[in-house]
C-alpha cells in the first residue's frame, strides 16, 4: 500500500521511503500498469493527435509544438496516421478513443459522419488545426488557407507575372482551399486559370515533373504557385536544369516556408505559416479546457506571412 501511494503521489510518503521506492523501481525496471487508474478515474493524461503524414515536415513541426506544451504539463501524446484518407481517419479516431484519451487534436476539418458521431459521444475536448476557414466541430487553430493563397497569387501578379499556373498534389481539403484562393485572384484580375493537379504525394521529383509538363503544354506561363514548398523547390530545380532564369523567365512560389526554402538560391517566395505555434496553441487550449476553463475561443487565427524571397 505504501508503494502504491508513492507511485500515485510521491508527496504522500516521506523522502526516505520515496527514495527507496524509486531505487527499487529503477533496479527492477518496473513499469506501472495504468489501466486501473484510467478505468477508475476516467482520465488517462493522454492527448490523441491525428496527422495525415509522418514524413511531411509541416506535421513534424506541429508535433514539436504540441509536445513542447504537453510534456511539461504531464501529458503524453498518442499519434495516429491516416494518410489523407477520411476512412482511415475514422478508424484512427475510434482507436484513439478506445484508449480513453482525454482530448484529441485533428489535422482536418472534413470527417465522416461516423467520426463526428464518435467524437460527439466521447464528450472530450476537440481541436482541429491548420484551417480557420472551414466549419469546425468545436474549436479551430490555424489560418485561412484560401486567403493566404489569394494574397500570394496577387503578389505574383504585382511582380509582373501575366500567366500564373497552380500546381496541386494530394488534393486534400487544404489544397482545394488554396486552389480556390488562386482562382479568385486570377479571376479578379481577368487572368487565365491554369492548374496541374495530381493525387500523388508531394515531392521535389513531382515538382520537377509538373514543371516539365507545364513547359510542354503551356509555354506562355511565366509564373508557378505551388501548393507547398516541396513542389516549388522541385520546379526551381527543373528550371535550373533547363537553363530557365528565375525569376526573369519564370517566377515560382511555394507554401509553408520550410527552412530549406529560405536557405536555397534563389531564396524561395512562399507563404510562411506558424506550424509549431499552431501545435503549441492547440495543446495549450486543450489542457486549459481539461483544467476547467469554459471561456475558450471557438476559432484562433494565427495568421501567415507572405515572403517574396528572390524567386518572384
Amino acid at each position: 500500500m505504501t508503494v502504491s501511494r508513492c507511485l500515485r503521489d510521491p508527496s504522500q510518503v516521506s523522502e526516505s521511503i520515496r527514495e527507496k521506492v524509486e531505487q527499487a523501481v529503477e533496479d527492477l525496471g518496473y513499469i506501472p500498469n495504468r489501466a486501473p487508474d484510467i478505468l477508475s478515474n476516467a482520465k488517462s493524461n493522454v492527448i490523441g493527435v491525428l496527422v495525415p503524414s509522418l514524413t511531411n515536415q509541416v506535421f513534424a513541426e506541429v508535433m514539436r509544438g504540441i509536445e513542447s506544451v504537453t510534456t511539461p504539463d504531464g501529458y503524453q501524446t498518442m499519434i495516429a496516421h491516416y494518410g489523407y484518407s477520411a476512412e482511415l481517419e475514422e478508424k484512427s479516431i475510434a482507436s484513439l478513443l478506445s484508449y480513453n484519451v482525454d482530448a484529441i487534436i485533428l489535422s482536418e476539418n472534413v470527417h465522416t459522419e461516423k467520426a463526428r458521431k464518435m467524437l460527439e459521444t466521447a464528450s472530450i475536448p476537440v481541436v482541429e488545426i491548420m484551417d480557420t476557414f472551414s466549419s469546425r466541430i468545436e474549436q479551430a487553430v490555424g489560418f485561412d488557407n484560401s486567403k493566404a493563397a489569394q494574397q500570394m497569387t496577387e503578389a505574383m501578379l504585382a511582380k509582373g507575372c501575366h500567366n500564373v499556373a497552380y500546381f496541386a498534389a494530394r488534393m486534400d481539403e487544404r489544397t482545394r482551399l488554396k486552389m480556390a484562393g488562386y482562382r479568385q485572384a486570377m479571376e479578379d484580375h481577368a487572368k487565365p486559370i491554369v492548374t496541374l493537379q495530381t493525387e500523388e504525394a508531394s515531392s521535389f521529383t513531382l515538382g520537377a515533373k509538373l514543371m516539365g509538363e507545364l513547359l510542354e503544354k503551356h509555354p506562355e506561363v511565366d509564373g508557378v504557385f505551388c501548393t507547398n514548398d516541396d513542389l516549388a523547390i522541385g520546379a526551381v530545380f527543373e528550371c535550373q536544369r533547363r537553363g530557365i532564369s528565375i525569376p526573369a523567365q519564370m517566377a515560382i512560389a511555394g507554401f509553408h516556408g520550410h527552412d530549406i526554402s529560405q536557405a536555397m538560391i534563389p531564396k524561395l517566395a512562399t507563404v510562411i505559416t506558424p506550424r509549431e505555434k499552431i501545435g503549441q496553441v492547440a495543446a495549450e487550449q486543450l489542457i486549459s479546457r481539461l483544467k476547467g476553463n469554459k471561456k475558450w475561443q471557438s476559432c484562433i487565427d494565427l495568421g501567415y506571412q507572405i515572403e517574396v524571397g528572390e524567386s518572384l
